[in-house]
């Protein structure tokens, strides 16, 4: 057996991009021991894949805002010690960050990376022993996918699979989740087009349901919710019960946005709403049935994204 460490510690959806790496690797490498290095918030995604031995949180967001405290650096010399205790075969590194570089160091093993060229921050290709290279245009999902398969001497397939085992179905009615909220304002679908097509799936028998993670998101949930009759606002619980939600959803129609790309990892039914982003690098992939809509140029309307939801519902 190769026991394997992956540092991917960030953001949501860089955590699910990994996932079919993690899939390519145990399918390809017979008896591999994989663990993974993420941020402790994602940490319960993580341990969604079957193929995952051992989740290893690490707490860099948090430690950041108290590096006074005491308890800050007790905690940093434990992750410390919880990473140097085991040997490792590889030590692989698909964050390409130099914050995920010095945790790679940190770890005992063969440490692989992206080389300068193929790396967001160039610098950090110096801290492992083989790098490779990854063309940077590429999609996130094939940029980890391949940088995995080079650091374990393997093709990446074609087939793109997140490894994730769906959740029982649940005994509630056709429900579709609305991903309103995202990181930037500029991401954001106007409120007008939400209800719209919340009020759509409303009339064809569908409850709406509308997730939250930060207050803002908790008022914009709350004020959808009161102009669109019969809506669910979902209480704030951990990203695998989110996880749960959005894999027996009827229909998912997200912003660009990480919960988004679960969506895509459990074959859920899609419609991504891009208003201001290009979807060709981390836009979501996969083998379900999806549709993505705008992007740089500008957001689709109301009535596009339910002519795309009506296609998909059938």
């Amino acid at each position: 057996m190769s026991d394997i460490l992956i540092i991917k510690t960030s953001s949501l959806g860089d955590v699910v991009h990994q996932m079919p790496a993690i899939t390519d690797a145990v399918r390809a490498v017979p008896g591999l021991r994989l663990s993974w290095v993420v941020e402790e918030a994602f940490a319960p995604l993580a341990r969604l894949h079957p193929s995952i031995a051992e989740v290893i949180p690490v707490a860099t967001r948090r430690w950041r805002s108290k590096l006074a405290a005491r308890a800050t650096w007790r905690d940093i010399a434990d992750f410390n010690t919880r990473l140097r205790e085991p040997e490792f075969d590889k030590v692989i590194d698909t964050q390409g960050l130099i914050r995920s570089a010095i945790i790679a160091r940190l770890a005992q093993g063969e440490r692989h990376g992206y080389d300068a060229g193929s790396i967001r921050e160039p610098f950090a290709a110096r801290f492992y022993d083989v790098t490779h290279t990854v063309g940077r245009t590429l999609h996130a999902v094939t940029r980890n996918r391949l940088l995995t398969g080079l650091s374990l001497g393997y093709p990446s397939p074609d087939e793109i699979d997140y490894g994730l085992i769906p959740p029982p179905r649940s005994n509630e009615g056709a429900y579709a989740v609305l991903l309103h909220g995202t990181s930037r304002t500029s991401k954001e679908w106007r409120a007008e087009d939400w209800i719209e097509i919340g009020r759509w799936l409303q009339a064809r028998g569908i409850e709406v349901v509308l997730p939250w993670g930060t207050e803002p998101e908790r008022q914009t949930a709350e004020q959808l919710s009161a102009a669109i009759t019969g809506s669910r606002v979902l209480p704030k619980q951990r990203l695998d019960l989110t996880a749960e939600v959005i894999a027996n959803a009827a229909l998912v129609v997200g912003v660009d946005t990480g919960l988004m790309h679960l969506a895509a990892a459990y074959r859920v039914p899609l419609v991504g709403i891009y208003v201001s982003t290009d979807p060709g690098l981390t836009g979501p992939v996969g083998s379900g049935p999806m549709t993505v809509l705008g992007g740089k140029s500008g957001a689709p309307s109301a009535p596009q994204a339910i002519e795309a939801a009506e296609r998909l519902l059938g």
